[in-house]
């Protein structure tokens, strides 16, 4: 019973444990948005998407309202949004989004993780041929006809539409996000969540790695998640 008890606290505190890391994310994003453009969702675009992310992982109110106050409060820092650029091992290259309130100890925490792992950073700019930025927008199906949606929603940006167990999935290019976030609203379509991704383009995946190797990739991959600093991180490993 003790063995049983022991795996079932590992599952549960693994489980607390992403879930922290969710709320710390989407609080980051809900307070540089509060700050970029005002701490009324109905008048920022950006908050609204932020608020929305938030309740779909089930983070409490009271999160979300001292997220905004923290983004109003004048003594604290301002979180600084970067993304750093750089190859791990066997070549994969990664994209590492952060949002952090101390540039400097967040580039040394992550250098630190490359260079333990065979990694290091590359230059700004220097995987734009390797990734493109996408706006994955999750909206609860109304029972639409799809075909005529994905024409409405041509003008917006849209790349792709699929629907899954009563989900709709709705992909459009970065730049376009904003519009048809606007665009979904005033068809009075309910946006369960967005995300910002970056996709591997066409011909440009690191293949061949061996199982050892991309398991090498993923620990150093975790070890970067796990950074209080680090939002998202983006690979091109096949």
């Amino acid at each position: 019973m003790g063995r049983i008890f022991e795996k079932r606290k590992h599952k549960m505190f693994a489980r607390y444990a992403k879930m922290a890391k969710a709320f710390t994310r989407i609080g980051k994003e809900i307070a540089i948005a509060a700050k970029q453009g005002g701490p009324d969702p109905d008048g920022n675009p950006r908050l609204r998407m932020a608020i929305q992310n938030a309740r779909a992982v089930n983070m409490p109110k009271a999160n979300i309202e001292a997220a905004i106050k923290r983004a109003t409060n004048k003594d604290e820092k301002d979180y600084e949004e970067v993304v750093y650029e750089a190859y791990g091992p066997h070549g994969v290259a990664l994209l590492i989004e952060t949002a952090t309130d101390n540039p400097t100890r967040t580039v040394a925490n992550i250098r630190m993780h490359l260079n333990r792992a065979g990694g290091a950073l590359t230059k700004s700019g220097s995987l734009d041929f390797i990734f493109d930025r996408k706006a994955i927008f999750k909206v609860k199906s109304q029972g639409q006809n799809l075909e005529d949606l994905e024409l409405e929603l041509i003008d917006f940006g849209l790349e792709e539409l699929n629907e899954e167990e009563g989900l709709l999935y709705i992909i459009t290019p970065f730049r376009d996000n904003g519009a048809m976030q606007k665009a979904l609203e005033e068809k009075g379509l309910e946006i369960e969540s967005t995300e910002f991704v970056y996709v591997t383009q066409p011909g440009t995946a690191k293949e061949g790695l061996t199982e050892e190797q991309q398991n090498e990739v993923l620990r150093l991959i975790e070890k970067l998640e796990e950074d209080d600093d680090v939002q998202n991180v983006f690979h091109n490993m096949a």
